[in-house]
């Protein structure tokens, strides 16, 4: 095992830490670019109250509102151009992952004069990698991505339907401020999707990483393990602040780099997902939700003993290894039932999509990642026959 790990963002976590956005802030910058998505966080009160922290500690702002649920290049585009405008020098992410996406990527936009989507890591003929941004605060409204502690951002372009990403150091944020009270006011339906995406981080980790990396393994398994059980109690009662807390917290230590430390794993489920919200706009957990568990049995058929080794650490089936094809199907089986439980889809036809466009799906799946081979990255790597086979499963 062999690996740099680097996080730079200071974590501030705990219920009431929104108060201090303004100083934060402040110790940045002086005019801050405030990244918002609808309307949600207005009608909850969270923008005033951010808004009063900032003006309190002496930070004027300027506001970018109406970023997707799949953040848009044009977007992107147009929060820099309001950044470059106004003189900030601080960018502050307010809301969930697409939010915090868009506000990396106008952060480094704005020392750029091309277009952004030459950031994208698919870009294989002078690609503009980031090397600066405006320094960035993370706020997030929803426990799911974990964009508030890594230098990663998905953005779509919706001309070409492509949904790509980049990785950069300077996409850091410089602090992220963890508040669960601010999820208390999103719905069952994307607090379920959100559980799904955060574990989603680790399962790929988990599935698709190289060997012998068993302390990262064991975390995944408490990541999963503490979302299963506190993210039933968040979609039951979304007001229940204790349960916002460990799912947040879940969320974040999922995509901060520690799980995936050493692992090297690329993240199949995510691509394949990816290509599906590009061309429908369906939230991004929902797709996963209906991804996962076809990919699991996918790629169970050549490791049935690593997804027997889930079953039994997740649900405590036993196995031996005779029998462990029959463990890892119950497993699998049991996490798609756990995903119906809490309200996340599982079949395509469940968000409105059909058959047409199964290649389509694969092509764009491998215009992100492909190996020597033109596969998809993966144990095991997928081809594009198999990636329309998987999604035939789950019509």
């Amino acid at each position: 095992m062999k690996f740099t790990y680097f996080n730079p963002t200071k974590l501030i976590f705990g219920e009431g830490t929104l108060s201090q956005l303004g100083t934060e802030v402040r110790a940045l910058g002086k005019k801050a670019l405030l990244v918002t998505g609808g309307g949600s966080i207005k009608r909850s009160g969270t923008f005033r109250k951010a808004v009063a922290s900032l003006e309190q500690a002496g930070v004027s702002w300027a506001e970018c509102s109406g970023v997707e649920p799949n953040p848009r290049l044009s977007t992107v585009n147009r929060g820099a151009g309001i950044a470059k405008e106004e003189g900030c020098d601080v960018v502050v992410a307010l809301g969930g992952g697409s939010t915090m996406d868009a506000a990396k990527v106008m952060a480094a936009a704005v020392f750029y004069d091309g277009d952004p989507w030459d950031m994208m890591i698919h870009v294989r003929e002078n690609r503009h990698e980031p090397q600066r941004a405006l320094p960035i605060v993370t706020v997030p409204t929803l426990a799911a991505t974990g964009s508030e502690m890594n230098g990663g951002a998905v953005i779509t372009d919706e001309k070409t339907t492509v949904k790509s990403f980049v990785i950069a150091g300077c996409l850091y944020p410089r602090v992220a401020l963890v508040d669960p009270e601010l999820a208390m006011s999103v719905p069952a339906d994307q607090t379920a999707y959100g559980i799904c995406d955060l574990i989603t981080h680790v399962t790929e980790s988990y599935f698709n990483g190289v060997d012998g990396t068993p302390l990262q393994d064991r975390v995944a398994v408490g990541v999963i393990l503490t979302a299963m059980e506190w993210g039933s109690k968040a979609v039951e009662n979304g007001q229940n602040v204790e349960a916002r807390a460990q799912v947040q917290w879940a969320s974040t230590v999922a995509l901060m780099g520690l799980v995936q430390a050493g692992s090297y794993a690329p993240f199949p489920v995510h691509l394949i997902e990816h290509s599906l919200s590009a061309h429908h706009d369906i939230a991004h957990g929902a797709g996963l939700s209906i991804v996962s568990p076809a990919w699991m049995r996918f790629a169970a058929r050549s490791r049935p003993e690593r997804f027997a080794q889930f079953a039994h650490r997740i649900f405590g089936i036993p196995f031996q290894k005779d029998n462990a094809t029959e463990a890892a199907a119950e497993g699998i089986g049991r996490f798609e039932t756990f995903l119906r439980s809490i309200g996340c889809p599982t079949r395509l036809s469940e968000v409105g999509i059909g058959e047409d466009l199964l290649e389509r799906y694969a092509k764009d799946s491998l215009l992100i990642a492909s190996d020597e081979q033109g596969r998809l990255p993966g144990r095991p790597p997928m081809s594009a026959s198999d990636i329309v086979e998987t999604l035939r499963t789950v019509l």
